[in-house]
């Protein structure tokens, strides 16, 4: 037994080593620091949050607490021998750059489908296997919850890249669709909590120069999580022949705001009271988006149609972020408000707590901070040629 005690301790002394080494000490799956769980039969080291989805593939990965659970010399030395980084390498050999990777803010299905990608399907190993959202055509059901009465009713979906489109029917064997969204205005971000299903994804698109939003989900993760990154590709394509000139980088910066909703990513949503739109003094409860550089106001999380709509430029554009209210508005007993500057207008907001003012400002800041792109100068022409 005291040998074993002994075995087992230079074990665990080893494995804590092994966290220090680049690459170990953020999660292989989702970056999330201080990984405390490792598969001893992928060779990576994994967050709580990841071991949990680990364990739908256990024939193909085995977990143990590296701090917790005892580790044999063969285990050890495995990991040892592998680590994230060469993981990183086997099992991301060809990731497409439109390919969403899912970060430990991101939804649980995001997450669990980059894993099952990555260590079960092998998809960026065998090119083939990317077929169903790499192909520029994808045709198939899914269920869209109506405008008016918010049932929801399955529907053709047929994206094409060739057109430069995503329509949908409303008879599977209608001649002509019920909607048109071109790639070029197309957005599609994962919101289970606000659709109320795990697979809940808002595609939201320009109708006539204003924002519609439809929500859709599918029983099978997988295929609505190839649909996502089928709509990304289409996009990221479009994007380059758009503009020819534009980087990799670029054209994937100006690609990444299509993601699930994170309070700290460019799509970002909450509920808050604003004198945005109004031209009383009185503040209003609404429900905000901002997707990228469009920040939109709905009565309603689930409405179809934005209330009203406000492009954030740059601060090379004259663009402001600024902290508190502005009067005449300082005496409203409003602690947490943000004004956001823009060339023509101030636009006025009031958080209900400093936590989510804290959030929104970072948020807001990092857009101004960034500089616009070309393709974002002409979202900005359209919203000065409606106002």
């Amino acid at each position: 037994m005291a040998t074993e005690s002994t075995d087992e301790k230079k074990n665990r002394q080893l494995l804590e080593q092994l966290l220090d080494k680049p690459g170990n000490g953020t999660c292989a799956d989702c970056g999330a620091p201080d990984p405390t769980w490792a598969s001893y039969t992928l060779g990576v080291f994994i967050c709580q949050s990841c071991s949990g989805l680990h364990r739908n593939i256990t024939y193909i990965s085995k977990l143990k607490s590296v701090l917790l659970d005892p580790w044999s010399d063969s285990e050890a030395e495995f990991l040892a021998s592998t680590g994230n980084n060469k993981a990183k390498a086997r099992y991301e050999q060809n990731v497409p750059p439109f390919y969403y990777r899912p970060t430990h803010t991101d939804c649980t299905l995001l997450r669990e489908q980059w894993i099952r990608a990555r260590y079960e399907r092998n998809e960026f190993a065998c090119l083939e296997r990317q077929e169903p959202y790499s192909s520029g055509y994808r045709e198939g059901l899914l269920w869209k919850r109506g405008k008016d009465n918010g049932q929801y009713l399955s529907r053709k979906f047929i994206l094409s890249e060739r057109e430069g489109v995503l329509k949908y029917y409303n008879k599977h064997d209608a001649k002509e669709p019920k909607a048109v969204m071109k790639i070029n205005t197309l957005n599609a971000t994962f919101q289970p909590t606000k659709i109320g299903n795990a697979h809940g994804l808002q595609l939201t698109y320009l109708n006539d120069n204003s924002t519609r939003n439809i929500f859709v989900y599918h029983m099978d993760g997988k295929e609505m999580v190839d649909w996502f990154n089928a709509i990304r590709a289409a996009r990221f394509h479009y994007l380059q022949v758009a503009y020819p000139g534009a980087s990799i980088s670029d054209v994937s910066h100006s690609h990444t705001f299509t993601h699930s909703f994170t309070p700290h990513s460019f799509i970002h949503t909450s509920l808050i009271h604003s004198h945005t739109f109004t031209h009383s003094f009185g503040f209003k409860k609404r429900w905000f988006t901002l997707d990228d550089r469009r920040l939109m106001y709905f009565k309603d999380p689930l409405d179809a149609n934005a209330r009203g709509e406000v492009f954030i430029g740059s601060k090379e554009n004259n663009y402001f972020v600024l902290p508190g209210l502005s009067s005449p508005c300082q005496g409203l007993n409003w602690r947490f408000g943000v004004t956001i500057v823009t060339p023509d207008r101030k636009f006025l907001f009031a958080c209900e707590t400093e936590a989510e003012q804290k959030d929104w400002l970072a948020v807001f800041h990092r857009v101004v901070n960034r500089p616009m792109l070309p393709q974002e100068y002409a979202v900005e022409a359209r919203f000065k040629h409606r106002s």
